[in-house]
């Protein structure tokens, strides 16, 4: 009876919907409309962000403050819990669609699902990364927050209508909801969403993006005005620019040592196949980490704000080695493994089967590697760096390397520090970071999957990601005869004198491409045969033209369109790997399928 109340409700709902947007379409400009739109993610986005902010941090701050007794075991077994917990809900509760994590999954499904993001992400996203990091999974809010945005983005433009242009948009507004809301960072949000999602930034999707951002930031602010992070920052010295620059360097070196571990480690988990074993191997592994190194325990956040507050000896409280923590080598070494100690924790938080995000961590080791290179040169040079600076420039310049997205990372630091000051040398060493990374890793940890995959839209040229989503089967035209190899003129002439087609594929007995056989050739060495000037034993093997080299059905249709331009064809013979002929592409499929791609972000799908 209870099914069938909520049925009746969910039909009515629907058929209200319909009859709104039916109403709305006719009463309210599409731009209008967006902005009403982006207003209402924003909102639902904020609401999100403070959830997953407070259950998070219940669970983690519950289980930090409960006496349990013997500190360092229940350190060793709560990660492990957190992540078999997370992997038992994702086995239990999303069975029909494919769990992912991180942002990846946005940037594939803007550039191949039609900007769709499965609905489940709505809450799914929230509920698994509250048990992973509340139970002190080494990993960040950040990414599952943005792709809990993304779904309320997209499922919001599916309930409205929208087409596609618009529901990628809303799908950024969401992102950008989601960061502003977790960071109270509203500029931030817009800029991420537009840096990483929206390359091709436009104005008219700004002012949904700065809606959606200052939306969630309200309702953040309402539900808690707790900041992330409490700085006073001070002004910056020219005498210690190139410090910042030598800083960069090692940020940038670092980004690169990062980038790599992540693929590699990546790949070391997906030999063990079973998940509930990845589980248990990686819990236990992030559990004897986080009992030597406390401050591995879930975000990090807390430890930076101990150094921000000139607290060192924080991060060898409550661990194995408390009694050095007033000795200065001691305190530098411990950091140097910590950091080293997060990389690999962040990774394996992830790739166990926890839900996290390497936004958070970025932030955090860039906030380690700015202590360490500032409080080392002072303790080992003698310098007088100022160590708070560093460290938050160092926050900055790791989350724009690892990223690659230098402004999310210098307008980020900058509203969650009120580091403005700061906003030169957060430049330099952002800049610096990235092109360090970058120079050693085109693709960031998010888009190098997809780009060997060839999913990645990128902006180099925009006839290659027009066509990024058609695939060479969708436009074979296969209705052509096929002539045997062996088949001599004479019979060949009557098979194919009644067909319209000017041009015939050769295979030989098991189907295999040989060459093409154009009739106007057929024509001429017939009249060289009724004429006497040539042998009536010819074959097609003997006019066929052989030197044409066909395209494999995996082939992107970008590079076939090229191959036409470079060797003036109208169309190319399609061939699998065993080289049987599938059908011919031609250039007029091409262009007409291109044309209606042109067209995709106008039509409601």
């Amino acid at each position: 009876m209870k099914s069938k109340r909520i049925k009746h409700h969910y039909l009515r709902f629907l058929v209200n919907l319909r009859t709104f947007n039916h109403w709305r379409k006719k009463r309210i400009s599409d731009h209008s409309f967006m902005l009403i739109a982006a207003a209402i993610v924003g909102v639902l986005g904020g609401l999100a962000g403070s959830v997953l902010k407070l259950l998070t941090h219940s669970i983690e701050n519950y289980l930090q403050r409960s006496d349990w007794g013997l500190k360092f075991y229940a350190l060793f077994i709560f990660p492990l819990i957190g992540i078999i917990l997370t992997v038992i809900y994702v086995k239990t509760f999303i069975r029909k669609s494919k769990f992912e994590h991180g942002l990846s999954q946005l940037i594939y499904s803007i550039s191949k699902t039609g900007s769709k993001i499965p609905a489940h992400n709505t809450y799914s996203q929230i509920i698994t990364s509250a048990l992973t990091i509340g139970f002190g999974g080494s990993a960040g809010l950040e990414a599952p927050i943005a792709v809990t945005g993304a779904a309320i983005g997209s499922n919001t433009s599916l309930g409205f209508q929208l087409n596609y242009r618009d529901r990628t948009l809303l799908l950024a507004c969401g992102v950008a909801a989601g960061i502003a809301s977790v960071f109270n960072s509203p500029v931030a949000g817009m800029v991420l969403a537009l840096e990483l999602l929206l390359p091709q930034f436009s104005i008219p999707a700004f002012i949904p993006l700065l809606i959606a951002s200052a939306s969630a930031t309200v309702i953040a602010q309402m539900i808690s005005t707790e900041p992330l992070f409490i700085l006073v920052t001070e002004n910056w010295k020219i005498a210690a620019i190139p410090y910042y620059i030598i800083a960069g360097l090692m940020v940038g070196y670092f980004c690169n040592y990062f980038t790599k571990l992540n693929f590699w480690m990546s790949a070391q988990f997906k030999k063990l196949k079973n998940i509930f074993s990845r589980a248990l191997l990686g819990g236990l592994m992030l559990g004897c980490m986080i009992a030597v190194m406390p401050a591995l325990y879930g975000e990090g956040y807390v430890t930076i704000q101990e150094l921000l507050n000139r607290n060192y000896s924080h991060m060898l409280d409550s661990s194995f080695f408390q009694q050095y923590s007033k000795n200065e080598l001691w305190i530098l070494g411990f950091a140097i493994l910590t950091l080293f100690g997060k990389s690999i924790a962040a990774l394996i938080t992830v790739q166990a089967g926890g839900n996290g995000g390497s936004f958070g961590p970025s932030l955090v080791m860039g906030g380690f590697l700015g202590f360490i290179f500032a409080f080392g040169c002072n303790v080992l040079f003698g310098t007088s760096l100022n160590i708070t600076n560093f460290i938050v420039v160092g926050m900055a310049a790791c989350l724009s390397g690892i990223m690659h997205a230098p402004l999310t990372g210098i307008f980020l630091i900058a509203e969650i520090t009120g580091g403005y000051k700061l906003m030169v040398p957060l430049m330099i060493v952002s800049a610096i970071a990235f092109y360090v990374n970058r120079k050693y890793n085109k693709y960031s940890i998010y888009t190098r999957n997809l780009a060997k995959q060839g999913t990645l839209l990128s902006l180099e040229d925009k006839d290659k990601n027009i066509l990024a989503n058609v695939a060479v089967s969708e436009l074979l035209e296969k209705d052509y005869p096929l002539i045997n190899i062996n088949t001599s003129l004479q019979e060949c002439s009557k098979n194919i004198l009644d067909t319209e087609k000017n041009i015939f594929p050769v295979v030989d007995k098991d189907g295999q491409f040989h060459g093409l056989l154009h009739s106007e050739q057929l024509l001429q060495e017939l009249l060289h045969i009724k004429n006497g000037t040539s042998s009536g034993n010819a074959s097609v093997r003997d006019i066929m033209q052989s030197s044409i080299l066909p395209a494999l059905i995996s082939t992107p249709i970008y590079e076939i369109m090229q191959q036409m331009e470079l060797k003036k064809l109208s169309l190319i013979p399609v061939v699998n790997r065993k080289n049987y002929f599938l059908g011919f592409i031609t250039r007029d499929a091409i262009f007409n399928r291109y044309r209606e791609e042109l067209n995709k972000e106008l039509t409601y799908s």
